[in-house]
């Protein structure tokens, strides 16, 4: 009765994990980025031109001076006019609304919060190769997690006590890499100094006024739940996997 219960509590704790890490991971809202650039005269209020912030939602201006862009695993967008910024054209999306203009272009691409030129500067090697480390992370927490899954499922009708602890096992690689992914990128908003000496340079080359203000999306808040259930999961399993290794 109480392995029952223990896996029944574990499938659905497996289950929001599982679902949890799918949602951060196909959803592209791992950041929200705002930047202006206003040519007025006009002195900027922040000395270091950059806001971080907790958000949801992209803050959409009509007057075209302030472009928004979101950003995951696989895209970047950004709406306002962006018509200075060149893309590969093979893999751009150009979607035109009324007076607006949205563009996606890959996010691996653009490892900064918003779309720009691509250079050779030293801080666009650095955030081209934090983000592969993030960007391999996130795939091994995804896959380990759905491979995790399957084993579980096929440990359930013959009770096979190895099923159940590689199973928990994976459950528990996939949340200690999601955690990795969650504190990679708050490092690199919060920490390192990549983000504003990209400022910096914008501030110098195209715009003394530039701004940029960053938010967390929903993508980062569905992260850390998914972490929660999926190393609950993982020990739970473990758990079951040694429970029917004694009774059997």
């Amino acid at each position: 009765m109480k392995l029952s219960v223990a896996l029944c509590f574990a499938g659905v704790f497996g289950a929001l994990a599982a679902g949890f890490i799918f949602l951060s991971f196909g959803t592209d809202y791992w950041l929200l980025a705002s930047r202006s650039c206003y040519s007025d005269g006009k002195e900027s209020k922040d000395t270091d031109g950059l806001t971080i912030t907790l958000a949801i939602d992209v803050v959409h201006d009509e007057s075209g001076k302030i472009i928004s862009c979101h950003s995951g695993f696989f895209w970047i967008c950004c709406f306002g006019d962006i018509s200075h910024i060149v893309f590969n054209q093979t893999w751009t999306q150009w979607v035109s609304h009324k007076s607006s203009l949205k563009v996606c272009d890959l996010a691996y691409l653009h490892p900064f919060p918003v779309l720009s030129p691509t250079n050779d500067t030293a801080s666009d090697n650095t955030a081209i190769i934090y983000r592969g480390f993030w960007s391999i992370f996130m795939l091994i927490s995804v896959a380990a997690v759905g491979l995790g899954g399957f084993l579980i499922i096929c440990a359930a009708p013959f009770a096979n006590h190895c099923l159940y602890k590689a199973g928990g096992g994976l459950f528990l690689i996939s949340g200690f890499f999601m955690l990795c992914v969650v504190v990679m990128h708050v490092v690199w908003i919060q920490v390192l100094d990549v983000i504003q000496t990209f400022i910096n340079e914008q501030r110098a080359y195209i715009c003394p006024d530039y701004t940029l203000s960053l938010s967390y999306g929903l993508s980062f808040v569905f992260a850390p739940i998914g972490i929660f259930f999926s190393l609950l999961a993982g020990l739970l399993f473990l758990l079951i996997g040694r429970t029917v290794q004694i009774h059997h």
